[in-house]
């Protein structure tokens, strides 16, 4: 760590200390997360500020390990790159865009549920509905609802794959060991691997991860150096 940039070093030191003030605040019976995490925008939970704080939020220690392993392999370079300035600007960027990306997401996800669930008031709430082949009654359908809208998202995840979005765009022919193969990967098919990935679990998985607001960082990352490269000021330090 002593070789790494101010900005990979501090964003790896504030998620960590998050992480651990999660942990804490739990025992006191506060829950970080939620306060903190980004709450679906019709959720009563929800706040303007949870666009920038969820990204510091983690929801276990494979999930921070995993986020901040990915920012200090490839956000130190980038930062050497950039400058610490621009780098920074660019992954709260992709933090955000990953978050509006999972706002919008939820919307899309809600609106077979929306009109059924505007009409359970007119119901006894001990009155059994059925809805998309399943039956609750009409009490427990509005509860499964607030339930569902009030799961906050929380991880660093959308900014990291605007990282990896940015290393491969720089460097596409750099080759990079993984685990999961016996054979050095270029960047450019890494980062086209994950996209896809994540486009179709994003589409056929229901586990719980917020496959779109990955994408959402990478897509948000892209223009930005789209942008940037126009601009012809892609490997310059200051805007």
């Amino acid at each position: 760590m002593n070789n790494t940039p101010p900005v990979t070093k501090n964003l790896i030191i504030i998620n960590v200390l998050c992480f651990f003030a999660t942990i804490v605040a739990d025992r006191y019976g506060i829950d970080l997360n939620d306060v903190l995490g980004l709450h679906y925008f019709e959720s009563e939970k929800f706040r303007l500020y949870q666009l920038c704080t969820y990204m510091f939020m983690h929801s276990g220690f494979k999930h921070i390990l995993f986020n901040m392993f990915a920012v200090w392999m490839f956000g130190r370079i980038l930062e050497t790159v950039w400058g610490s300035q621009r780098f920074l600007f660019y992954y709260v960027l992709c933090g955000i865009g990953a978050g509006l990306v999972q706002e919008v997401t939820q919307y899309f996800e809600f609106i077979p549920y929306m009109a059924d669930m505007a009409q359970l008031s007119a119901y006894a709430p001990e009155t059994v509905i059925p809805i998309n082949g399943t039956s609750h009654t009409a009490a427990q359908w509005l509860s499964l609802y607030e339930r569902a809208i009030s799961i906050p998202t929380v991880g660093a995840s959308g900014a990291v794959y605007g990282i990896l979005m940015a290393f491969g765009m720089l460097f596409p022919n750099q080759e990079i060991f993984l685990f999961l193969f016996p054979m050095p990967i270029k960047a450019k098919w890494l980062i086209i691997g994950y996209f896809v990935l994540e486009l179709y679990l994003g589409f056929m998985s229901n586990d719980g991860v917020a496959h779109f607001a990955h994408l959402g960082g990478m897509i948000f990352g892209f223009l930005l150096i789209m942008y940037w490269r126009k601009k012809g000021t892609l490997h310059g330090r200051y805007f």
